[in-house]
């Protein structure tokens, strides 16, 4: 009986240590196919958090930023961790998913609230969160490569360039920074879907507007890249952040982008 209740005893640990291994990362799935998830907070995501936002599913997982793998929930990102919440990552990993069932989908999430294009170079450092947006984000996805494959990579950002200032340079850069991104993270040739800032945003910051037309411009422009309509989506009362439902459509909508350059 003792013999019996020892090895019952050594067979529960073992299991527990086993999810403990899991939760810590340690055992996670290889060949995945990666998906970078870049931007300010509408990429981190600001909409509340529900029962949806913790799907448990064994092929959907996210790097945090101690590069430790764990099944994917909301919040993705933890940029701001008082704020954030609900973005498009996780809705646009399921959607991948539900037409490729059979692959298992690896998050990698750099987005950096408030953070504007400047904020995106090299040996750059965030001044709201402290963040190196650029190296972090390298040393995430060289670590985050040796367990899949990037497959694409999907950019929100352009709120914090939405000024007199700072438009007119704009294209500049962002050419700058995806021909760097591209050539940082041997990405060539992967899909890359950019969003456009939401009209709610527009009616509220005029020079939003021009962003909306570079991002346009380049998407049509460029290789290998998309556009994801942010248009017709709706804030959570703040004027600026999607709120959780528009987060998800335009989870959808990067996806859609993604399979439109399939086709």
């Amino acid at each position: 009986m003792k013999n019996t209740i020892a090895a019952w005893s050594l067979q529960i640990l073992m299991s527990m240590l086993w999810t403990v291994t899991e939760t810590n990362g340690q055992n996670v799935p290889d060949k995945m196919d990666l998906y970078l998830l870049i931007g300010q907070s509408n990429m981190a995501g600001r909409g509340q958090t529900d029962e949806a936002s913790n799907p448990k599913s064994p092929h959907i997982w996210a790097i945090n930023r101690q590069n430790e793998w764990k099944m994917a929930a909301d919040p993705l990102h933890s940029d701001k961790p008082a704020v954030v919440g609900v973005g498009p990552g996780l809705t646009f990993a399921q959607t991948i998913l539900a037409k490729n069932p059979d692959r298992t989908i690896g998050l990698i999430p750099c987005a950096v609230g408030g953070s504007a294009i400047d904020d995106w170079q090299p040996g750059a450092k965030h001044g709201q969160t402290g963040i190196y947006a650029y190296d972090e984000m390298l040393e995430r996805v060289k670590e985050a490569q040796k367990h899949g494959t990037i497959k694409g990579i999907i950019w929100h950002q352009g709120e914090s360039d939405s000024s007199l200032e700072k438009k007119d340079a704009y294209a500049r850069k962002l050419e700058a920074f995806f021909e760097r991104l591209r050539k940082d993270t041997h990405t060539k040739n992967v899909p890359l879907v950019i969003g456009t800032i939401g009209d709610f945003y527009v009616a509220a910051h005029a020079d939003a507007a021009t962003i909306n037309q570079i991002i346009t411009d380049y998407a049509k422009t460029h290789k290998n890249t998309a556009l994801a309509s942010a248009s017709g989506l709706t804030h959570k009362g703040d004027d600026t952040h999607f709120d959780t439902k528009s987060a998800r459509e335009l989870g959808k909508r990067y996806a859609e982008a993604i399979f439109s350059m399939s086709e």
